[in-house]
């Protein structure tokens, strides 16, 4: 009962803290106003014990217990100007959060920089219903972290807010804020585990490449046969598809090169679309793992043949933010 109180409670001030609080342009700076301060557990426990121990003092009129509690009493106050200045004026700053495949966890990094000459201790960062990161800021430095949010869906994914809070020194008084950094992360879709058999893919189109020449140039993939040599195995797409995928060969021409697109329209029409975008994912990465020259085609447009880890990122690009 108490448990989901607290929880509605907390989750009410939680909207009400961030109700006209858009994506914020960096640097996010922790202005006093910004900066809520409340009892912990331990702190109410505190006060509930001072409480006791002055009633004591009344009843039996102790000269030390009075001083005893006014002291205590004053530990508490002190506290509480302590924790408040341990997070008041810390700006945030973020990072290029790296993309991700659709069932991954995303990475955030923020960074917390610390204009004063003290530093400031024991800070704790979280988003919602995630693991909490614990740094310490340097005096007149800055600190770095990666907070973690699962990518469920393909597209952009926008960090939520950040919650920072600290107890520092004695665990009595807890200080928190909300922040809401302007910050994405681009998720691929999530390449599919088994994909159809594609000896080459949407089919081959003649004619030179960059970079292509001479004989026993790369044409394709296909299924493997006992018949193929051993050193034609393409190795690196089987490590990626897992033990379970079936072997694949490699193709070679005898002449010129010639090109390998990764086609849209060869895939069965019964699939959906994110069947189909997660398919040409795997096809995107074998591909590139094959070495070979490639580019994709999808309804509304083409990336033409290239290679490397620039035309990769803008294939898997264009398949994340693909819509009908």
């Amino acid at each position: 009962m108490l448990p989901a109180l607290r929880r509605n409670l907390s989750n009410r001030f939680t909207a009400w803290a961030l109700r006209v609080r858009p994506p914020e342009a960096v640097p996010v700076v922790l202005s006093q106003r910004r900066v809520y301060v409340l009892p912990s557990r331990a702190g109410l426990l505190y006060g509930v014990s001072l409480i006791v121990m002055l009633i004591g003092a009344i009843n039996y009129n102790l000269s030390l217990g009075y001083g005893l509690v006014f002291l205590l009493a004053g530990l508490g106050v002190a506290t509480i100007l302590h924790t408040f200045r341990n997070q008041a004026g810390l700006s945030i700053t973020v990072g290029a959060a790296l993309p991700v495949f659709a069932g991954d966890t995303a990475r955030f990094p923020l960074i917390l920089h610390n204009p004063d000459p003290r530093p400031r201790h024991l800070l704790r960062l979280f988003l919602p219903g995630q693991a909490v990161m614990a740094m310490t800021v340097p005096p007149g430095g800055s600190a770095r972290v990666l907070l973690p949010q699962p990518a469920t869906h393909r597209g952009w994914l926008a960090m939520p807010h950040v919650t920072i809070e600290t107890l520092w020194p004695l665990g009595l008084i807890r200080a928190w804020s909300y922040a809401v950094p302007a910050l994405t992360c681009l998720v691929y879709p999530q390449p599919a585990s088994a994909v159809p058999p594609a000896p080459t893919f949407s089919g081959i189109e003649g004619g030179l490449l960059p970079g292509d020449s001479g004989d026993e140039d790369f044409a394709g993939l296909k299924r493997h046969q006992p018949s193929d040599p051993p050193h034609h195995v393409a190795w690196k797409a089987v490590a990626r598809q897992g033990p379970e995928a079936p072997l694949q060969t490699k193709q070679f021409t005898g002449t010129a090169a010639q090109a390998l697109w990764l086609d849209w329209d060869m895939l069965p029409q019964r699939m959906d679309v994110e069947t189909r975008l997660s398919v040409l994912t795997r096809w995107v990465l074998d591909t590139e793992a094959a070495g070979v020259s490639w580019g994709l085609r999808l309804p509304g447009g083409n990336i033409p043949q290239a290679h490397g880890p620039e035309h990769t990122h803008a294939c898997l690009k264009a398949l994340a933010l693909y819509e009908n």
